[in-house]
């Protein structure tokens, strides 16, 4: 008996066998991708990092002030009476000698008519006594004459002669009166000419106080009528600045400030005045810092509050890091590799030939030596070196028997203490007095040009501060002793054993 035939299986569709395949190689390659990137970020180490880059530092000081004129001259009266006339109004323009304003002139044009009939009358008075000491003398002529022939007494000549000297004292008296009258006059005479307000100087009208109709009272002080800026051409800017930073403005320093009026405009001056009158606000001392300003285009006014930047320091293409380099400290195991590296014997010379080293032949470089200032040179920084070298390790053998447990066991600990300051500067002086010992071979064959700037450059490498930053050497950090010099608050210029494009440590990455 014949069995029934089975239907031939169904071919299974390729598609879920395709998504599978599909599936599984965007797995492996997610795992390879996976442990690449892995590899990359485990090759690149668990810091962060920033280049040493060359380029400006710009070190500026911020204050605020206010915009006023050059000069202002405040026109007032000397005189008291009723204002007439006020021929100026707020911004004219005057010259010098115009007439600004008229106080009414009537009180001493009677006054002046007073004292010219005074002068008359005295002038008759003097006519009189004249005529009274002519007379005088012709009668004391008659009477010496006759007494000289005994025809009249001497009494008589006496008396004549006691008249004409009274008659001659009444002609003094007459003149001198006239004197007095006449100065009387002139002074009215001046105080009418000043019933006319005068501009003093040539230029613009800032205030006017005074209006027609109003009298002016000037018997204690002159009181003021007119503020006159005599040039808003060239202005000025009176800054504030902190006593912190008043010891880094000196006159000539480029300024750039801006003002509310113009915020889109930027605007230049150049200081001009330190000034020594500090003012204390809130225990606060400040002192004035006089800014000129070229106002030619008239664009600034009086009054406007500034808000300026004095630029202290500027340095073109030093080699600068940023700040978080010189802020990073290594913690843990990363913290010990670069002590341990600093303290092994075999670092001694390298560490001596960097440095202050590198910064003094920096320095030498720029004097234009001949080569026979440059083999001397030459010589005194070798033995320094080598002296260096000695003395660091010397330094390493007191170090490592400080930590092989003395009597006390344990640790020597230094404390610092108050003195610290006094201590680096005693230090300080002893590294220039060295470092003058160490080149005074060298800096016998300078002239007196090179023999200056080498005292300059050498006081400064030896009071500069300097700090630690951590160079990314095969994956780990190590310390380098640099130089600091200006900061803009993100960068920093540094200079010693390190060049362009090293990497430096600024940070740890979170561990993972």
């Amino acid at each position: 008996m014949s069995q029934p035939r089975r239907p031939a299986p169904r071919p299974r569709p390729l598609l879920p066998r395709i998504a599978l395949g599909t599936l599984g190689l965007v797995l492996i390659a997610g795992g390879i991708w996976y442990f690449t990137q892995r590899g990359e970020r485990d090759s690149e180490g668990a810091y962060r990092t920033a280049q040493v880059e060359r380029g400006d530092i710009r070190v500026a000081i911020s204050s605020t002030g206010t915009l006023s004129a050059t000069s202002t001259v405040v026109v007032g009266s000397q005189i008291s009476g009723q204002v007439t006339d006020v021929l100026v109004d707020f911004n004219s323009r005057v010259k010098k000698g115009d007439v600004l304003a008229r106080i009414d002139p009537s009180t001493y044009e009677a006054q002046i008519a007073q004292g010219n009939a005074q002068i008359a009358s005295a002038q008759a008075s003097l006519r009189q006594a004249q005529a009274t000491l002519a007379n005088a003398e012709a009668d004391y002529r008659r009477k010496a004459d006759l007494g000289g022939q005994r025809l009249v007494a001497q009494s008589d000549v006496d008396l004549a002669r006691a008249a004409l000297d009274q008659a001659r004292a009444q002609v003094n008296s007459a003149q001198a009166q006239i004197r007095q009258q006449t100065a009387a006059t002139q002074t009215t005479r001046v105080n009418l000419d000043r019933t006319v307000i005068r501009s003093p100087v040539d230029g613009v009208v800032l205030t006017r106080t005074i209006e027609p109709g109003q009298t002016v009272a000037a018997s204690l002080q002159a009181p003021e009528l007119f503020k006159l800026a005599e040039d808003l051409a060239k202005m000025k800017i009176e800054l504030a600045v902190d006593e912190a930073d008043i010891g880094q403005v000196e006159v000539g320093q480029n300024v750039t400030f801006t003002v509310d009026a113009f915020p889109d405009r930027q605007f230049r001056g150049k200081v001009e005045q330190v000034r020594l009158a500090a003012t204390t606000t809130s225990n606060v001392v400040t002192y004035p810092v006089v800014v000129s300003v070229d106002n030619s285009d008239q664009t600034l006014l009086p009054g406007l509050t500034v808000n300026a930047e004095i630029e202290v320091s500027r340095r073109d293409g030093v080699l600068k890091v940023g700040n978080a380099a010189l802020r990073y400290k290594p913690t843990g195991a990363d913290a010990s590799a670069p002590a341990a590296a600093a303290a092994a014997p075999g670092q001694g010379p390298q560490r001596a030939g960097g440095g202050i080293g590198n910064d003094l032949a920096e320095a030498a470089a720029g004097l234009e030596l001949t080569d026979a200032q440059q083999a001397a040179f030459d010589a005194a920084l070798n033995a320094m070196r080598e002296r260096q070298a000695a003395r660091m390790a010397q330094a390493q053998q007191q170090a490592g028997g400080m930590f092989g447990g003395g009597p006390g066991g344990g640790p020597r600990v230094v404390v610092a203490g108050a003195g610290d300051g006094n201590m680096q500067g005693q230090m300080r002086q002893r590294m220039i007095e060295r470092m003058q010992q160490d080149f005074a071979a060298f800096r016998a064959t300078l002239d007196e040009r090179q023999a200056t700037r080498w005292d300059s450059a050498l006081k400064a490498l030896i009071g500069a501060r300097r700090a630690p930053i951590y160079k990314l050497v095969d994956g780990k950090p190590q310390a380098v002793q640099v130089r600091i010099g200006a900061s803009d608050g993100s960068s920093t210029e540094v200079s010693g054993d390190i060049k362009e494009g090293d990497v430096v440590v600024i940070g740890e990455r979170a561990r993972q």
